[in-house]
């Protein structure tokens, strides 16, 4: 691996924190170990504790590009990786024929279609060509057990096979981060393949870092009521509970607005940069003075 190659978590650490994230020793530990051992980092937690922002992360600190796929529900292998250019392979058969005046060899216009020139390479593809690479497959979640089963299979041998241009192998080996949500259970076999982390919500000072980071002029006493009222919100039963995100839209929010302090009436003009449902909005509203307190 190429960049900033880190000797040890502590040394991760501090890499990542130049980037504005600051990784606890769990979160350092199982980067570390995954780009040390080369085995894939699979990320599983609340919405808004910081998974994908560490692949993100990572990418900066290591000096290394970043390929993200986005999973979604349905979507396949050739959204994945990789598709053929149909219209301009089609341009180009129009073209042969012009050339040829009608006598067209179809054998020879047939492998001239099914070559690198009109290969669409999806996320999984580049990263395989890439060298080296961080790749986020970002929610996994999401996706069906079909796909799954291929990520396992592209993800143990680092390679596919195009059927028209064969085998395309990573010369160097992406450094994979998975991330999910889990609003479903990934397979037991696509968990053993990685080394696995479970991301929390940060602690109260390390939250109150990471507003105080990322929020330019934000005040501590700003942060501190900031992070205590997320705090309390995520103790609270909503549909969407706020993450790392919602922190700092809402301290975001308040600097905008010229607000030094977190007072019920900034709360309520500013509940929508934290909260995203209508049920949510009308629950905290009832609860301010003991968010705020």
């Amino acid at each position: 691996m190429t960049g900033a190659t880190p000797g040890s978590p502590t040394e991760l650490a501090r890499l990542l924190d130049r980037t504005g994230y600051l990784a606890d020793t769990g979160v350092a530990t199982a980067a570390f170990l995954a780009i040390r051992l080369g085995k894939p980092l699979f990320c599983e937690g609340e919405p808004g504790a910081g998974k994908t922002s560490l692949a993100v992360a990572l990418a900066e600190a290591l000096e290394l590009p970043l390929i993200r796929l986005q999973c979604h529900e349905g979507i396949d292998a050739a959204q994945a990786l990789y598709e053929w250019d149909f219209p301009r392979q089609l341009l180009h058969l129009r073209a042969l024929e012009a050339a040829g005046e009608g006598r067209l060899d179809v054998e020879a216009a047939e492998q001239s279609l099914y070559t690198e020139r009109f290969l669409l390479a999806r996320p999984l593809l580049r990263a395989l060509t890439s060298v080296p690479c961080v790749l986020l497959v970002d929610e996994i979640d999401r996706a069906d057990d079909e796909f799954e089963a291929f990520l396992l299979e592209l993800l143990g041998e680092n390679a596919v096979t195009i059927p028209e241009l064969g085998e395309v192998r990573a010369a160097t080996p992406p450094l994979v981060v998975l991330t999910s949500n889990r609003t479903r259970e990934v397979h037991d076999a696509l968990k053993r393949r990685c080394l696995y982390h479970w991301l929390e919500h940060p602690d109260l000072a390390r939250e109150i870092a990471i507003l105080r980071r990322r929020v330019p002029g934000v005040s501590e006493r700003l942060a501190l009521q900031v992070a205590g009222a997320v705090r309390r919100l995520r103790e609270l039963e909503l549909l969407k509970p706020p993450g790392v995100a919602e922190s700092l839209d809402w301290a975001q929010a308040l600097r905008a607005l010229d607000r030094t302090e977190l007072d019920a009436e900034a709360a309520v003009a500013t509940l929508g940069a934290v909260l995203k449902y209508s049920e949510d909005l009308d629950r905290v509203r009832t609860k301010l003075d003991a968010l705020l307190a």
